[in-house]
């Protein structure tokens, strides 16, 4: 057997979290860590959504790290293109690409309890690591629904996550399964080119305009001149967001207004009042993902766009049919049916101290301490994990206080010295989810009426973050030791304090 490489630190995923991760570690003085990507360049699902009209629903200038200010975003909403291109040139300016190692995609990982290491298999080549930090993000393996008969479809079938630039849809008839925030963007940038457009949607969005529009020169080169300008502009976006989130938690109530401004915004695009009905939802907006688009009503009212208000029940050849009956003949399929979110694949390639996977020990929702550790999983921690997802800001945010959180995890490691772990106790897990779970009752995503990606199986929120993304910095600051059971080789010790200091923020919260 070929001698395995060992790392302190196996970073798995190369998107925001991953190349965030490799940043900070950095940062922290640490060199000794690789980044396992399983495709063939950075950018996570940056990289594999590259569907026509893919682009961010949050702002460029928040939508970016607080330490890599990238003050030549073309518009204020950026394309994926110019996305893709910023984590191309994080890679670049922080040094990263030694530690990359691409076409590497992660097989199993096993805790050895007697080493206290990770046994990594990859697709690349087999490693041995001290700390593993999974970002293999939520996004990031598509959910394609077992219809019958699909297998049977003589026409060309892809998910959205997975386009196929090879094939050209152009004069074909062309049906568009889902309507969530890919489907929205996918259904304006393909109509009129497309013969004919079918889109099925099961439950219809709440869509309020998106203000995109381009960066003037002028306010580019503000920005690069007096960066007060620029770390103005960010600090105003994640304010105003902020302010936005009881409304979310606490007093879903108070959407109302909001409401009304969608279905102002669906009025002026969408004449026909049996189209609207179809399109208006029948639950609280905010209670499954608010969508931003100033294209797609106009679009689905166009005279060569059908809107089949059913979920697709079957397929007979070539013909789609629809729960309600409707059938449909179309050349291809276009899948826009979202993630695994809530039963990540990567769960069933994670095997912990007692021998069972990350999925088997989730099997009833998924749980973590602060979004980032496991109990069974020492030395193992996760960027985007559960209970950490917004549902009116952005992500980096909540990324980079993870990064806070995994610097001095892996500092308390430094200070305790040795061959030593860091196992996240049960009870810790139980009372963090057990607090979050309880202010989730509130939330719009729990008592709006709708179903979403949200929930898991069991209709548990296990994705959302009930709060604000100032309070989840705070929480994730500081590793607390207390927390953890230390491990060492050969023996257990009790937690004591730490002499290490407390993470700062790497940047403001802004």
């Amino acid at each position: 057997m070929a001698e395995r490489e060992h790392v302190r630190v196996a970073v798995v995923g190369s998107g925001f979290g991953g190349l965030g991760a490799a940043v900070r570690l950095r940062r922290e003085g640490i060199t000794d860590f690789v980044v396992l990507e399983r495709a063939g360049s950075v950018g996570g699902t940056w990289r594999d959504n590259s569907y026509p009209g893919c682009a961010c629903d949050v702002p460029s200038h928040l939508y970016s790290f607080s330490f890599a200010p990238n003050p030549d975003w073309p518009r204020t909403f950026s394309g994926q293109p110019h996305i893709r291109a910023y984590l191309e040139h994080v890679a670049d300016t922080f040094g990263l690409r030694p530690h990359i190692r691409l076409n590497h995609d992660v097989r199993m990982m096993r805790w050895d309890a007697a080493e206290l290491r990770w046994e990594i298999e990859t697709a690349g080549g087999d490693f041995t690591a001290d700390v593993v930090v999974s970002a293999t993000g939520p996004l990031s393996d598509p959910k394609t629904p077992d219809v019958p008969g699909l297998d049977t479809f003589p026409g060309k079938v892809f998910h959205s996550a997975r386009w196929d630039h090879d094939y050209d849809l152009r004069g074909k008839r062309v049906a568009v399964i889902g309507t969530g925030a890919s489907a929205i963007q996918i259904v304006p940038a393909i109509a009129g080119e497309v013969a004919r457009l079918t889109l099925f949607q099961r439950t219809p969005p709440w869509v309020l305009p998106r203000t995109d529009r381009a960066i003037s020169g002028l306010e580019r080169w503000l920005h690069r001149q007096l960066p007060v300008t620029r770390a103005a502009r960010r600090g105003l976006l994640w304010g105003i967001r902020e302010l936005q989130v009881s409304a979310f938690t606490k007093r879903p109530n108070q959407l109302g207004f909001i409401e009304a401004l969608a279905k102002r915004n669906m009025a002026r695009a969408v004449k026909d009042p049996q189209l609207r009905a179809k399109l208006t939802p029948d639950y609280r907006i905010g209670c499954k993902r608010i969508l931003l688009s100033s294209e797609y009503y106009p679009a689905v009212a166009r005279p060569d766009v059908d809107l089949v208000a059913s979920g697709l029940k079957e397929v007979r050849g070539s013909v789609l049919v629809a729960a309600d009956g409707t059938e449909t003949e179309v050349d291809a399929v276009v899948f826009s049916t979202g993630f695994h979110v809530t039963d990540m694949p990567i769960a069933d390639r994670v095997v912990g101290a007692d021998g069972h996977t990350l999925a088997e020990a989730w099997k009833d929702g998924m749980q973590s301490l602060r979004g980032a550790t496991a109990a069974g999983f020492p030395n193992w921690m996760t960027i985007i994990g559960p209970n950490t997802g917004l549902g009116n800001s952005s992500m980096i945010l909540m990324i980079e206080s993870q990064l806070n959180y995994m610097a001095d995890y892996v500092r308390q490691l430094n200070v305790l010295g040795g061959r030593v772990a860091l196992a996240a106790r049960p009870s810790a897990v139980h009372t963090w989810n057990r607090k979050v779970q309880a202010r989730m009752e509130r939330t719009v995503w729990n008592t709006g009426g709708c179903t979403s990606w949200y929930l898991d199986a069991n209709g548990r929120n296990t994705t959302v973050w009930p709060g604000t993304t100032g309070e989840f910095r705070r929480e994730t600051r500081a590793v607390d030791l207390g927390e953890y059971e230390i491990q060492r080789v050969g023996t257990r010790v009790p937690a004591q304090a730490s002499a290490a200091k407390p993470a700062t923020a790497e940047g403001s919260a802004a």
